[in-house]
């Protein structure tokens, strides 16, 4: 197959300077593979990059590091994926070397970079990936649009394993956004009987379906009460809303022994009473993107667990609109899906399809 020599991307050249242009199409190097993209996720972190500062991207740059597609080139030393897999891509690119890589926690690579933000990503026609972090999931039996969603579920994985959460226990997911959605999916599948709050009532019906055993609605009664209600001893926190009201019910509601994940980044320095956390042996655990080895098989089995993914991401936008209908809405905490794809081959929006073969 002949590939096109530029290919349209949606290239970040500065806060608020997102331009849609032509973009050489990449060759893959040594121990790389060539991807046609089918599908690219937009989230949180490539908003803030956009709309606030640069904390991660190293402009220019094109964007993405939640994608799936199919590999149409692999450079000297590839014997896996083969050309023509359908595949999905971890984000972070780590040594292998150091002491975290030996450890196995590469997401903690002392020189990690990430696609889509230090490298050019998936909203491109054509992305470049380490065949080392790209898993063929040819026989998954997932679509392409639903295996657009790997990531960020991957990403779910991973702090469900962090905290330690297993069947019999009791959790809490604090926010049913992009990566709380998912949460809610991991947790459940432990064998955990999982409450999820949010202000939406729309998302908590989602909670439902994702596998929340009992929701609330944030502000109708204090989490403590309702936990004494349902007779919930609530083992493990996961605070997704970044929130610092979301934070603060977590510490009101945790009792000695829990174990307290702050998903969501906090903005600003909130008061933190370490006191309280020494005295009631709280267990906090930070966690940070994914482990591709472990936590990538994980989320594709996970998302083969549902038929239908249309309620977390019911659309696919073309490129154009990504700053419009992607970006911005996300800033401004009005995006009306959980999760947004892109198609960076489309003209027009279209239904995602979610279905299993």
């Amino acid at each position: 197959m002949t590939l096109e020599k530029t290919v349209r991307a949606a290239v970040l050249h500065d806060v608020g300077d997102l331009r849609i242009e032509d973009h050489p199409t990449p060759t893959p190097g040594a121990g790389e593979v060539l991807i046609r993209v089918a599908v690219c996720g937009v989230c949180g972190s490539d908003a803030t990059e956009f709309g606030h500062h640069l904390a991660l991207a190293k402009p220019p740059v094109a964007l993405g590091h939640e994608f799936a597609g199919v590999v149409e080139a692999v450079g000297p030393g590839v014997t896996a994926p083969p050309v023509g897999a359908t595949v999905v891509s971890g984000a972070g690119i780590s040594c292998g070397e150091c002491k975290p890589c030996r450890q196995g926690r590469t997401n903690l690579c002392r020189s990690y970079s990430t696609i889509g933000f230090h490298h050019d990503g998936g909203l491109s026609g054509y992305v470049v990936s380490p065949a080392s972090i790209t898993l063929d999931v040819s026989d998954s039996g997932l679509s392409l649009d639903t295996l657009g969603l790997t990531q960020p579920m991957a990403i779910a994985v991973h702090a469900v394993r962090r905290s330690g959460l297993s069947a019999g226990d009791d959790a809490v997911v604090v926010g049913v956004g992009g990566i709380g959605a998912f949460i809610t999916v991991a947790a459940a599948a432990t064998g955990a009987r999982v409450l999820v709050v949010d202000l939406n009532d729309e998302r908590l019906e989602l909670a439902q379906r994702l596998g929340a055993a009992e929701t609330l609605k944030a502000g109708t009664t204090s989490l403590t009460e309702q936990l004494d209600e349902l007779g919930m001893d609530v083992d493990v926190f996961f605070e997704v809303s970044g929130s610092g009201p979301g934070l603060a019910s977590v510490l009101d509601a945790a009792k000695p022994g829990a174990t307290i994940v702050p998903v969501g980044i906090q903005r600003g320095e909130p008061a933190l009473p370490l006191g309280k956390w020494t005295l009631s042996e709280y267990t906090i655990i930070g966690t940070v993107a994914h482990v591709f080895s472990t936590d990538f098989p994980e989320a594709v089995r996970l998302l083969g667990t549902r038929d239908d993914w249309s309620d977390i991401a019911g659309e696919v936008i073309p490129l154009d609109r990504v700053a419009d209908d992607a970006l911005q809405p996300l800033l401004e905490g009005r995006s009306t899906q959980i999760k947004t794809l892109v198609d960076p081959w489309a003209t027009d929006a279209r239904p995602a399809v979610h279905r299993k073969s």
